[in-house]
Formats: C-alpha cells, structure tokens, sequence
C-alpha cells in the first residue's frame, strides 16, 4: 500500500497546491515539493527494510509518524475532492467570491490542519491494545457435540518495537482472562528479524489453551525470515501449520484444524538464511482438504491468513475460514474504497461464502507502517460457535 500511494502523491501535490492563485507561483512550487518529500518519507523507510540496510528496531519507530503523513495526505485526497467539487458549483453557479475563497491557502491549510488532527487520532487508537469482541457464530455443518467451543483469534499483532513486549503481554493476558477452548494466530505475528524481534514476540510463549494454540503464517512472516520465524514459533511452544491439518477429538467430535502458507510465497528476505533464496510454503487449500478427508473430519476450520480466496477455498469443503490481512480497513468509510477492492470484498466480521462461513479480523495489533484506525478498533474476536438451526 505504502509503494502505491507514493506513485500518486506528486499529483495530489499538484493537485492541493496548484490552483491557490493567490499564492505566489514559488510558494506553490515549495509546498509541493514539500508536500511530495514528507510523501515519499515512508516509501524511503519501507525500501530500508525490505533491503535490510539499516536494523529494523532503529527504523520501526519512525513509521509510525512516516504512517500519520500517508494519512494526513489520504483524508487530504478526500477534502480537496470536496473542496473542488463545491468549486465547480459554485463557478457553474455564478458565484465567483465563494469559488475564489475555496481556493484560498487558508482555507486549505485549515483543511490540511483539520486532516492532521484527525489523522493524529488515528493514530493513538492504532497504538491501544486490542479489547474482546465476543460473538456468536452458526454454522449449519456444527457437529453438535462443537456447540459451546469457544475460540480466541489473534490475528495480525506484528510484534515489533512498537508493538513490544509489553504490547504483546497485554494481549496475552486479555485472551487467557476469557479462558477459550482453542486459541488460533491467522498470521502476521511478527515484524523485522528474529534476533531483534524475538524479545518482542516471547509472551506469547504464556498461551495455553485446552485445544491447543495453533499458528499459521502470514506475508510478514515471510518478508522477516520464514525458516527462522517457524523455528522459534516452535521453541514457543506454537503449534504451526504449514499446509498441514491436525484432527482434534473434541466431545467425541472429529474437528480438522488446518493452516495454508500464504500468497507472498517466492520472494525473498534479507533475513532469510540466503537472503538470494525464498522459503516457506505456498498456500495448498487441496492438500489439507484431502487431509481431512482421510480423517473422515465431521468439521473442518482453515486458518488462511488472506482472505481474498475464499471463495475457491469453499469450494474445497471447508466450514469455517479465519483471516487476518485486512486489519478491518483501518479507515471506515474509505475502507469499502481502498481495502475491499484488493481483497475481493471481504473487509472484516463475518461472511457467507457459500456453504462456508469466513471471519475476517479486525486485527490485535499493526503494522507500524500506517498505524492509523479510525472507526475500526483493534481486537481479540472470541467466538462461540453454535449449531443454526
């Protein structure tokens, strides 16, 4: 997202300061090239990461404020929307003064004020720790004997040195306080390489669940040295699933719990033990089908990370998906606009795929790169699942 907005902040540039007539034509020129350098901050960021030319823990804090400017310039995008649409009316309309004061620089240095402010909100609510959400799920497949099972999805924490240690303790506490049955990680627990980040993630060693803790992977997993990432996992007492299903016997049920790898599969990492050679899997879907089906499995749920294949994985026989990736969308009201399109329209809640039932996270944590939320709290979903009649 990062990379793509930069290729579109030159012409908003262009686009907010040009037609201030009342500026003088430098002052213009300045404050796009100002304008166009805070944008192009973050993309300088991220290409430090992915290039490993400077230790994540030293560039991680300075994407938060690199994510607040990306912000500022998105709600931006929307206000000169406005303010040129009422423009155009008020041009169409005759009334030439309100046209010339919608192009004043004070009334679009109020706005960008004003985008700050908010964006600034943004992110002081990314930067909570994430509360309980319980709900309900029916399933119309539910063995009945599954009726009651309580499952808490962790989804989306990036532990990093924004989301740290004591970040990460809080939402192991939080999960453990609600005592669930099977406690799932959809992916994208971490940020960064595991000599740095390992402090960060350690709480999570602390969950315990009757049903066990189960983990599968993510994109960032994969930007942050796959083969590493799984190993430690393991030290911490996670169970991975790397296109693997485990049956579980639950009430004299037979429940399959699967993961799949994630899309990202074949790039590479400067954190990878050859950072010239991609690791970890690619999503198999049909291999953990095929799984459960020799297990004569009476209820199979798929931790997937992505949630924009859904739609085939129904087709596979699966029951339930839980996903992350989206974090909700972050901004509601643009997230129909910006999140949904990338990711089949599956944005956060609950979802009928057909026959199967997909829960999209909201996400316990995020991404340092744009910690911004609006609208759409972090949380640890809890759900109940229960037999629909």
């Amino acid at each position: 997202m990062v990379s793509l907005a930069t290729l579109f902040i030159p012409l908003l540039a262009l686009w907010l300061w040009w037609p201030l007539n009342s500026l003088a034509r430098r002052a213009r020129l300045v404050a796009i090239l100002v304008t166009v350098a805070l944008g192009l901050f973050p993309a300088l960021l991220l290409k430090l990461v992915q290039s490993g030319a400077a230790p994540y823990a030293s560039i991680a804090p300075w994407q938060v404020p690199g994510g607040w400017v990306l912000a500022v310039l998105m709600l931006a995008l929307v206000l000169v929307l406005l303010r040129d649409a009422s423009w155009l009316l008020s041009k169409l309309g005759g009334a030439k003064a309100l046209a010339r004061g919608l192009h004043s620089p004070q009334l679009t240095g109020c706005a960008l004020m004003a985008a700050g402010a908010l964006a600034g909100l943004g992110v002081h609510n990314a930067l909570q720790p994430p509360q309980i959400q319980e709900q309900t799920v029916a399933l119309k497949n539910l063995p009945p004997q599954l009726s009651g099972l309580r499952i808490a999805v962790l989804a989306d924490i990036h532990a990093s040195p924004v989301n740290n240690s004591a970040y990460v303790q809080t939402v192991v506490d939080r999960t453990l306080g609600v005592r669930p049955d099977l406690i799932v990680l959809p992916g994208d627990m971490v940020d960064g390489d595991v000599d740095s980040g390992r402090v960060n993630v350690a709480p999570l060693a602390q969950l315990k669940a009757p049903y066990g803790v189960w983990l599968a992977p993510g994109n960032h997993e994969y930007y942050s040295g796959y083969n590493s990432w799984m190993a430690e996992f393991r030290r911490l007492g996670l169970n991975v699933l790397e296109n693997r299903m485990q049956l579980l016997h639950i009430n004299g049920a037979k429940l399959a719990l699967s993961g799949v790898g994630d899309p990202v599969y074949g790039r590479t990492s400067p954190h990878n033990a050859d950072p010239a050679q991609p690791e970890g899997v690619p999503p198999d879907v049909e291999a953990v089908a095929r799984q459960a089906q020799a297990a004569q499995a009476q209820f199979h749920m798929l931790l997937a990370h992505q949630p924009k294949f859904a739609r085939d994985n129904a087709g596979q026989g699966i029951d339930l998906q839980l996903s992350g990736h989206t974090h909700g969308g972050l901004i509601r009201g643009l997230d129909q606009w910006v999140v949904a399109p990338v990711n089949q329209g599956f944005v956060r809640g609950l979802y009928d795929v057909g026959a199967m039932k997909l829960l999209v996270s909201s996400g316990a944590g995020l991404w340092a790169g744009f910690a911004v939320r609006l609208g759409v709290p972090p949380a640890i979903e809890v759900l109940t699942l229960e037999r629909a009649p």
